[in-house]
């Protein structure tokens, strides 16, 4: 059957786990969806507005509650690895650690019963800023009708509406997210000071929400200290990035931390194979990319990818969950 049919079949019947199951069955032939989320904000914000919120994301838990068999994401990478997986199998993740995975996501994952693992900065928590958040932020509350960033080799940005505030947002993350953690870092003082702001410092979780999520029984995965570009820095700097997280949650919650996700996530960009190996050496049992696709028996286990579309509707969704179904699994014989 061919996907067209397939999509139209599910769109008549409403039976869109079909499709699903023949991607991705039961048993060694098995694949491994695992869907990434961040923030969920709690009402719509008009500045991203297709960014998840309390509804949106609601909603598409319930599709994936009816299309997937939800699993904690440690059982799924062992099932998977043994070749035990059940067909339609996905886990759900999230990164970074804001405050709001707690706030809201947690109540609602809690309501539809279903397990999600948290890959955490630990660097940020207690009142930390991630630097993305320190750019949207102070362009967000700006009363200037513009922001004059050349002397930091961008642009100035003219700021009279959502959309123009979105686009200068974009441009700066854009322009800055490559370079060095000092000059970053640099880069986005200047930003706040010249945007003449006071950015907020409650984004990110406290200690006791880690402990919240892991009371919950929500795994907790570790995503380095300060979220850097691990390409940007010498092997030594990124074991102890990588070490210094586990450390942490394992001090906080008392329980082993086994998965690791690479910040931004994107193989041979953000991470190389050196980070794998140093994945291996600190005694992970898994690490996620953001590469899209699905993981199967064979997939190398430090690069497993992650994926979550970015549609709005029911129906792209599926059929976007189906695609990445089809994309080929990276093996170690690869």
């Amino acid at each position: 059957m061919t996907e067209a049919a397939l999509g139209a079949q599910a769109g008549r019947t409403g039976l869109w786990r079909l499709p699903f199951a023949l991607r991705s069955p039961a048993g060694p032939r098995g694949r491994l969806t695992v869907l990434i989320f961040h923030r969920v904000h709690a009402v719509l914000d008009t500045m991203f507005p297709n960014e998840v919120h309390a509804r949106s994301f609601r909603e598409r838990l319930e599709w994936i509650r009816a299309w997937f068999n939800i699993l904690p994401l440690d059982d799924a990478v062992r099932a998977l690895s043994a070749g035990t997986i059940p067909e339609r199998a996905a886990s759900i993740t999230f990164d970074d650690g804001y405050a709001d995975n707690v706030e809201i996501a947690l109540p609602i994952l809690r309501e539809l019963r279903l397990p999600a693992t948290f890959f955490i900065a630990t660097g940020f928590l207690n009142g930390g800023r991630m630097w993305n958040d320190s750019v949207i932020e102070a362009v967000r509350k700006t009363a200037l009708p513009h922001l004059d960033l050349t002397a930091l080799g961008l642009n100035v940005y003219h700021l009279g509406s959502d959309e123009s505030r979105r686009r200068a947002i974009q441009s700066i993350l854009s322009g800055i997210k490559y370079r060095g953690p000092s000059a970053r870092e640099e880069a986005v003082a200047h930003l706040v000071e010249n945007a003449r702001v006071c950015v907020p410092d409650d984004l990110m979780m406290s200690t006791d929400y880690v402990r919240t999520l892991a009371a919950a029984g929500m795994g907790i995965g570790a995503h380095t200290d300060s979220h850097p570009i691990l390409c940007a820095l010498d092997d030594a700097a990124a074991h102890r990035e990588m070490a210094k997280s586990r450390e942490v949650l394992e001090g906080i919650v008392h329980q082993p931390v086994r998965l690791f996700a690479y910040p931004n996530g994107k193989p041979d960009v953000d991470y190389r194979k050196r980070h794998t190996e140093i994945a291996r050496k600190l005694g992970f049992a898994a690490a996620f990319s953001t590469a899209p696709g699905a993981a199967g028996r064979n997939h190398l286990p430090y690069e497993l990818p992650r994926f979550t579309p970015w549609d709005q509707t029911r129906v792209r969704w599926a059929v976007r969950l189906f695609r990445n179904l089809k994309l080929p699994v990276n093996t170690a014989s690869q």
